[in-house]
């Protein structure tokens, strides 16, 4: 279980005092021994009139109470209301609980903003987790679907991380299949191009791009025209390898544009190397358990099945795990499926420690999950998990028309072109201010306007308005008010921050509140878009406290004739201020002091 005891945010302590008086309860009516409170949680209600909080401790208590789930709920509540924290408790349809706090809780939440900083919400004590994401194949540029799968990975990767999970970040490198032959006769080409060779117009089937001529100029310094004097067989293996690494560099530099790094990259053909054949290994295992057999497959119904092969052939029993189909490992010209080295690749990520697996997928893939999760169970006796994320198209605009294909790159606009046109943190956030199975519209002219309607730029604004406020306070109130950020806040802790009462403030002292608990949630869903929507959400309502403080002064930050008042509202802003720039970074976004 993560240990959040070093940060007991407000959610987590209203929690414990539910699990608090339900424990109590138990133990008044002798409720049976073992009960599982941990399925009793608190949560921000869904109508906000309801109140501040809402548990359904009733809901799932009341089989091992032996109780109506509303009569329970009414004895709970009892308890509740005798809390020092709790304002009002209500019980609502068959026995929800809604709860009502104290002013005082939120100015505590506030000092929990301020006492944790950059540690706001975090927890420790997570599982092990292996986040595999990109895994494009190495045979060009990234481009900028690719990009919307990296941008997910990465900031996935960073949200378990700061949940306390142990993430390890892991790139596939597709470099045994058809494709990287492919590419290796492309590359070829490029090489006899390199040495004055007329090689015409490139040929149906291989990789038109200009990226390519790089490797043929790198393969004729290094190999001069001895390669031409081979056969294909001979040279195709030399070629093969350059091409990949030079292609892997490539991708390495597209993704560190976008500040996207990977602790691993395991590369697909090591799984079938000469003496230590793990695909081999694994059907060997698969076989041992009864999970393969020989067989014939049904004709598919339907649309035609890429893997489909009226004849006896070696079949994993994927239907015994949920799939649909049993499904084909070895093809006609015995070589293996894609499929195969799919199953004992996850078999490896289970072996080397890691039972909860995440797959970042493209769109066109979706179809594969449910094999792909039956070889996880199947290869890890149902000790491994596989969580399969599907990132949708990404459709790429500029004010509303779509953009033209690249001439570098042959038929698709790449990432590097992206992101050099906008920055890199305009294509993290925007890819991500989407949920990851939604199709994306991504405009390149509305992502760097300067506007409310660019989520961007007013959440970074949102920031370094919050400095602009400590910049501005400096000069008319407290010259003593430290720049640097540790200082700043200790400073600004011994704050009376329960004169923070105006119902405005309040609602966003309420809104700081939640980020843990909104953390934990998109943690455990896997949705890293949901920061996101958090941080617009954050912001607006900043700004708008901002904008009211124009035409009402009692609510500007800085009252010039009332110190403890101002500063009360100055450590409001460095909670806004610490968690923005907390959820940013998890996003991997910069978050600025000023706007340029």
């Amino acid at each position: 279980m993560p240990d959040t005891s070093s940060a007991l945010h407000l959610f987590a302590d209203v929690l414990a005092r539910v699990h608090a008086a339900c424990r109590t309860l138990a133990a008044d009516a002798n409720w049976p021994e073992g009960i599982d409170f941990s399925r009793v949680v608190v949560e921000p209600p869904r109508d906000a009139s309801h109140g501040d909080m809402a548990t359904n401790a009733a809901m799932v208590l009341a089989k091992e109470a032996k109780a109506k789930p509303r009569d329970l709920a009414e004895q709970i509540a009892e308890r509740l209301r005798a809390d020092a924290l709790i304002a009002k408790v209500d019980v609502a349809g068959p026995g929800f609980i809604n709860l009502t706090l104290k002013p005082a809780a939120w100015a505590e939440a506030l000092r929990t903003v301020l006492r944790e900083g950059a540690d706001y919400g975090r927890v420790r004590g997570g599982s092990k987790v292996n986040v595999e994401y990109v895994s494009a194949n190495p045979t060009g540029p990234m481009h900028v679907g690719h990009c919307r799968g990296a941008v997910f990975g990465d900031a996935l990767a960073s949200l378990l991380q700061f949940g306390g999970h142990d993430v390890t970040r892991e790139y596939y490198i597709n470099d045994a299949g058809a494709q990287v032959d492919v590419l290796a006769r492309s590359a070829f080409l490029r090489y006899r191009e390199a040495l004055g060779q007329d090689i015409g117009a490139i040929p149906e089937g291989l990789y038109p791009g200009d990226y390519l001529k790089p490797v043929g100029q790198a393969l004729a310094k290094e190999h001069g025209d001895k390669l031409l004097a081979m056969s294909e067989t001979q040279w195709l293996p030399t070629v093969r390898a350059k091409a990949i690494a030079m292609m892997m560099d490539e991708i390495r530099d597209d993704l560190a544009a976008l500040n996207i790094r990977h602790d691993v990259f395991f590369s697909e053909r090591s799984l079938i190397e000469a003496g230590n054949n793990k695909v081999a290994e694994t059907i060997d295992f698969l076989k041992a358990k009864g999970d393969i057999y020989e067989g014939r497959l049904p004709p598919p119904k339907g649309a035609p099945v890429e893997d489909w092969e009226d004849r006896e052939q070696l079949l994993f029993k994927a239907t015994a795990y949920g799939d649909d189909v049993d499904r084909p490992l070895i093809k006609s010209d015995g070589s293996y499926t894609y499929f195969a080295s799919d199953i004992a690749y996850h078999k490896n990520k289970f072996d080397r420690g890691f039972a909860e697996m995440i797959d970042v997928w493209g769109a066109d893939h979706g179809g594969y999950i449910k094999r792909m999760q039956a070889a996880v169970k199947a290869t890890t006796s149902g000790k491994g998990a596989l969580d399969v994320k599907i990132v949708q198209l990404v459709k790429l605009l500029r004010n509303g028309e779509p953009v033209k294909m690249g001439k570098r790159a042959g038929n698709f606009v790449t990432l590097r072109d992206v992101v050099d046109e906008v920055g890199q943190d305009a294509v993290r956030f925007m890819m991500l201010y989407r949920k990851n199975d939604a199709v994306l519209d991504f405009d390149l002219a509305k992502v760097i306007e300067q506007s409310r309607d660019n989520p961007v730029f007013y959440v970074q604004y949102g920031h370094a308005r919050g400095h602009s406020i400590f910049r501005n306070a400096r000069a008319e109130v407290f010259p003593e008010l430290p720049e640097d950020t540790s200082k700043r806040i200790a400073w600004l802790g011994e704050s009376a921050v329960e004169r923070l009462s105006d119902p405005v403030e309040l609602e966003l002292l309420k809104r700081l509140a939640i980020f843990p608990r909104m953390l934990e949630a998109a943690a455990a869903a896997h949705e890293p878009h949901r920061i996101a929507f958090y941080l617009y959400d954050l912001a607006s309502e900043f700004h708008a406290l901002w904008t009211k403080g124009r035409d009402l002064p009692y609510l500007r930050f800085i009252i010039n004739n009332d110190a403890e008042l101002t500063k009360a509202r100055l450590a409001m802003v460095q909670g806004v201020v610490s968690v923005l720039a907390s959820g940013l970074a998890i996003l991997g976004v910069h978050a600025p002091d000023e706007m340029r």
